[in-house]
């Protein structure tokens, strides 16, 4: 089942599907080891702006040790989390503190990009100006509890009428996606704001203490998973993904999920339309088609961003990555060079129309003030 897309902004789909279906080939023409800057008896930090055990968390720690391998002078990466404000204090630091050397580097999610698009007065960080060396799309997998008695998407409008406890960071981050999603779907849902991250709201969830959750792929496969093989929790649905035409179709890491789209056909009888779902597409794009990337700060010297964006190639295109990197991240694409250059301006770009909607609909639903 298949959506189309027809009032999707259709330049920024346009740039946007350029990129992601472009395959990352571009390798070993980039420069070589011996004309790079050496990173040699250093110490790298990268910071993650959430609580370990999180989507973002898991990304980083699978990647650091490969940049630590293919970066010139093989330096220690030490993966360092900052929670905070959904992911704007560690952002706001980042802005402060890091420093323009290679040493320094900082890894965003959904909920960095999110508050930058909607004007968010915590926001003090301008991501635009930062430095992307990589950029990955990701997916998002809806779950419950078993207790709620139902056993798959099919069943979820038994659920509408039923308070259901969601735990969230705050209504403006990467949890916009999902509310917009279960409003969509007329599910009761009551928001347990002031999580650190998608990890923590996880961590309430296997404490009985919210009903529904959302993690993105690579959290989903190593901490979600087990629970749904010990039946602890019922997977439902998928974000889905955006196809070479412009089309959500289904995760290929999660094929047999429905995602949101199907699913509003099986509650309502008909194709998603409307401005709800039109907003909900445009920030499913800036949270998701580069839900994850690594940074450089502003100012750093462009040999010194050559040589990360050179690393990147080599440690994407080093044997078994790909097998790898789909047991822990999920199959998508890896974005290097010009590829995570490209995508994430088009992340980060919204219309104002957009926004203004976003803004209002926070602000009578949420009590959001920007």
């Amino acid at each position: 089942m298949k959506i189309k897309l027809s009032t999707f902004a259709p330049n920024r789909l346009k740039a946007m599907l350029v990129v992601l279906a472009a395959t990352s080939g571009i390798s070993s023409a980039y420069a070589n080891n011996n004309e790079e800057v050496s990173f040699a008896d250093e110490r790298v930090e990268w910071v993650v702006p959430f609580k370990e055990g999180g989507g973002s968390d898991t990304w980083a720690r699978f990647f650091g040790p490969r940049f630590s391998q293919h970066l010139n002078g093989k330096p220690v990466v030490v993966v360092k989390n900052i929670p905070g404000g959904g992911s704007t204090k560690g952002a706001n630091r980042f802005e402060r503190r890091g420093k323009a050397n290679g040493l320094n580097v900082f890894s965003t999610s959904a909920s960095t990009q999110i508050p930058y698009l909607l004007g968010d007065s915590r926001v003090r960080y301008d991501v635009k100006r930062w430095n992307v060396i990589m950029a990955t799309p990701t997916g998002a997998v809806v779950y419950v509890r078993p207790e709620l008695g139902i056993k798959n998407a099919s069943e979820l409008a038994k659920l509408q009428g039923q308070k259901l406890k969601f735990g969230s960071q705050r209504a403006a981050s990467m949890d916009l996606v999902g509310l917009l999603a279960f409003d969509m779907l007329d599910l009761d849902i009551h928001a347990i704001f002031g999580m650190k991250g998608r990890g923590s709201a996880r961590l309430s969830f296997e404490r009985g203490e919210v009903d529904i959750d959302f993690q993105t792929t690579s959290a989903y496969l190593k901490k979600v998973q087990p629970l749904v093989d010990e039946g602890k929790a019922v997977p439902l649905m998928s974000f889905g993904v955006l196809n070479k035409e412009g089309k959500i179709v289904r995760d290929p890491t999660f094929p047999d999920l429905p995602h949101v789209g199907e699913v509003y056909e099986m509650i309502h009888g008909k194709k998603p339309t409307g401005v709800e779902y039109n907003v909900w597409k445009t920030f499913f794009v800036a949270g998701f088609a580069a839900q994850k990337g690594l940074f450089l700060p502003k100012g750093t010297p462009d040999d010194v961003i050559a040589s990360w964006r050179s690393a990147a190639q080599r440690v994407i295109d080093q044997d078994n990555f790909k097998e790898e990197s789909e047991l822990v991240l999920g199959q998508y694409p890896q974005l290097v060079h010009e590829d995570a250059v490209n995508t994430l301006n088009s992340a980060l770009t919204i219309s104002e129309t957009d926004k203004q909607w976003v803004r209002n609909y926070l602000t009578e639903n949420y009590n959001a003030r920007f």
